[in-house]
């Protein structure tokens, strides 16, 4: 289990360092695990794409606020969730957004949760989608505000693995979906890695 000290970094840092490793899901008397493949930064101290930035804090964005290692799930369009990591320091906002996930395990029970179909009977299309897109991850592991402030480096349904034989080229490129971010929306605090299927968008 990745340890409590690697969340105090900044969310940069923490974005590239989580790649490859495990994100793994006890639910259901099953634990599924999956492998990051591609995550965003978010900044509130410089970041106008940051739902804390400038400091903001209102009730939505308070995990934001806490040490790193807790679990951020906001709800938006009042359909999905997103799923973000909390980083750095207390009071000093910052976050990794998981935006997609390469399944490993647990084929069926995910393609069943998404699609209504066991794995088999799902297009390469369909298969892909799994879980290449922050809600898209959510739904098929059943991430809710529910898991709102949740420790990710304890043992209690939601939490981050090594991987220990990770071998892998990180991509660094813009984030998607903010544009009205001005200037931010410029950042490369988008990483993933090269030439993974499940990655949302190359």
């Amino acid at each position: 289990m990745i340890e409590k000290e690697f969340y105090r970094q900044g969310a940069i840092e923490v974005a590239q360092g989580i790649l490859g490793h495990y994100l793994v899901r006890e639910i259901d008397g099953i634990k599924i695990k999956s492998k990051i493949v591609e995550t965003e930064s978010y900044i509130g101290a410089t970041d106008k794409a940051c739902h804390a930035y400038n400091y903001k804090k209102t009730e939505r964005t308070k995990p934001l606020f806490e040490e790193g290692g807790i679990a951020y799930v906001y709800f938006i369009y009042g359909l999905y969730h997103c799923f973000n990591i909390v980083t750095n320091i207390k009071d000093e906002p910052e976050a990794v957004l998981i935006r997609a996930v390469e399944p490993i395990d647990n084929f069926d029970y995910l393609s069943n949760i998404r699609f209504k179909k066991s794995y088999n009977e799902l297009t390469n299309v369909q298969k892909r989608n799994l879980t290449n897109g922050p809600s898209k991850l959510c739904t098929a592991l059943s991430i809710t505000r529910e898991d709102n402030y949740k420790k990710l480096y304890l043992n209690n349904g939601l939490y981050l693995e090594y991987n220990e034989s990770k071998n892998i080229e990180i991509v660094k490129t813009t984030r998607v979906g903010i544009d009205y971010a001005e200037e931010a929306k410029d950042f490369k605090w988008r990483f993933y890695i090269k030439d993974n299927p499940y990655v949302s968008k190359k």
